[in-house]
């Protein structure tokens, strides 16, 4: 084995590790990717020899070109940022893929994401390295091009941030399914007083609707309610999911999927529906499991 393959191997062994960092950095599975290879491009150029710690090196790089990513796409928007649903992870919740199991591994649903999403790039990378992944603020300051302490502050908004708009979901995943199945019930059978039993009073629900349809939120479990029982009444069915660690579902009208729904059941109660229905990304999900 030569050089460059032996440090091949060493890198394909950090691969997982570095995808959820960038996952979770970025909200998008294919940016990820590239923010992967570009590590991978960086390391097959640098002089390995003086990087002791190869984990730890190769997090600080994708780090570092997340955050690039990051600010780079702020610059290009013009406008306030609508409702947007991340790039989830789908899994069958009969066979939950490897790729599920290395994401998810500490689990973070899309309601995280949607919210990760809106912190500025510097308190997104603070939060996600030190939160998630436990990277002292010592070497993450050097990134985002602050002292410690003010790294420090910056993971410390974000946590304030997030604890306030994404509550902890439930752990036991059996009790999670059990709660959206009677919600997807009431639903379909139209029962207004057994939705509201299911939701949260300050439930939030967002819909990604894509370029061409409007995307919106809706707050509180009155205004949710409608919504559920008209839209329950387009799907001819639903079928369940495993949504980034959590229970979901896939809505199916003429053979073809109209929309996936990301639960975040807290307290046994719905108290975040994130809905993807853009037509466009529908079509790029792997859904091949609704054929079983």
């Amino acid at each position: 084995m030569d050089e460059k393959d032996f440090l091949a191997g060493r890198f394909e062994a950090h691969r997982d590790h570095l995808r959820a960092v960038a996952y979770r950095m970025l909200g998008s599975l294919s940016e990820a990717d590239d923010a992967v290879q570009e590590a991978w491009l960086r390391l097959s150029r640098s002089d390995t020899v003086e990087i002791e710690n190869l984990g730890g090196w190769l997090t600080t790089v994708v780090g570092r070109v997340c955050l690039n990513m990051l600010r780079a796409r702020t610059a290009r928007r013009e406008e306030p940022l609508d409702t947007h649903v991340p790039d989830p992870v789908i899994s069958s919740p009969d066979n939950i893929t490897p790729e599920h199991e290395a994401l998810m591994a500490d689990s973070i649903g899309l309601a995280l994401l949607v919210v990760l999403e809106t912190l500025t790039p510097a308190e997104r990378l603070a939060f996600v390295l030190h939160d998630m992944f436990a990277v002292l603020f010592d070497e993450i300051a050097p990134i985002v091009g602050r002292t410690s302490p003010a790294t420090r502050q910056l993971a410390s908004r974000a946590r304030r941030r997030v604890q306030g708009a994404a509550p902890a979901p439930d752990a036991d995943l059996a009790q999670q399914r059990e709660v959206v199945d009677a919600f997807l019930t009431a639903a379909r059978a139209g029962d207004f007083d057994a939705l509201l039993a299911v939701l949260d009073p300050d439930v939030v629900v967002r819909t990604d609707g894509g370029s061409l349809r409007p995307s919106t939120t809706r707050r509180g479990a009155k205004a949710v309610t409608g919504g559920a029982i008209i839209f329950s009444q387009i799907a001819e069915l639903t079928r369940p999911a495993i949504v980034n660690g959590a229970p979901g579902a896939v809505a199916i009208s003429e053979d073809r999927p109209i929309s996936l729904a990301a639960f975040t059941v807290a307290r046994g109660k719905v108290v975040a529906l994130d809905i993807l229905a853009d037509p466009d990304r529908l079509r790029d999900l792997d859904l091949t499991f609704l054929d079983d």
